[in-house]
């Protein structure tokens, strides 16, 4: 982690619909998790698409950076909300 840059609380929820880009977006999650707080995933079978919400605590620039990598990747649709709460970590 960045020492000294304040930190926010941010969760990316991730819709995979092409199962080709998890190996990307596993990846990213990877180099990513230092600033990983937590990650849920869940199949959904009857349409054939996985949801992960992927939670950070990570200074806004890091967020910002991983979300665009993420928005990036085919098959793949993302949102990311920010909380409001700012501090160091």
């Amino acid at each position: 982690m960045e020492n000294g840059k304040d930190t926010r609380i941010a969760v990316i929820t991730i819709i995979v619909e092409d199962r080709a880009s998890a190996d990307g977006l596993n990846r990213l999650l990877h180099d990513y998790g230092d600033y990983l707080v937590g990650r849920m995933g869940v199949p959904y079978k009857p349409k054939e698409v996985s949801v992960i919400c992927a939670i950070l605590d990570a200074p806004q620039d890091v967020i910002s950076a991983l979300s665009g990598k993420i928005g990036m990747l085919p098959g793949i649709t993302s949102k990311t909300v920010y909380s409001k709460v700012q501090g160091k970590p």
